[in-house]
């Protein structure tokens, strides 16, 4: 034989750990890309959305209360949900801002 068993071994060993670590490093880069990545990036849209309430948007709580916002303060936003009954609610607890698209009727709304 040219090559020992001694220096044969010792070259398997050098391979075998990147080999065992190669999944760990793959399935944690799925995780990222698939799970990690979207998230932060829906908390972003949604902190963007948050600051760029103002008066007059139609919000859904998380509570499931719908209402028109009438004031924009720093951390919390007063919601007109009914005429004349106005609550304050925290700028974090909005979970969306509806915005009415208009209809693609070919014919227009009778009134």
């Amino acid at each position: 034989m040219l090559i020992s068993p001694a220096y044969a071994q010792d070259a398997a060993g050098l391979m075998g750990g990147a080999v065992q670590f190669a999944p760990l490093v793959l399935i944690f880069a799925v995780f990222y890309f698939l799970l990690i990545r979207p998230q932060q990036q829906r908390q972003k849209e949604m902190k963007a959305m948050l600051g760029a309430l103002k008066r007059g948007d139609k919000v859904v709580t998380g509570g499931g209360i719908v209402g028109t916002v009438t004031k924009a303060k720093d951390n919390d936003v007063e919601v007109e949900i009914a005429e004349g009954v106005r609550v304050n609610v925290l700028r974090d607890t909005i979970a969306s801002v509806i915005n009415p698209k208009p209809a693609n009727d070919s014919k227009p709304a009778k009134g």
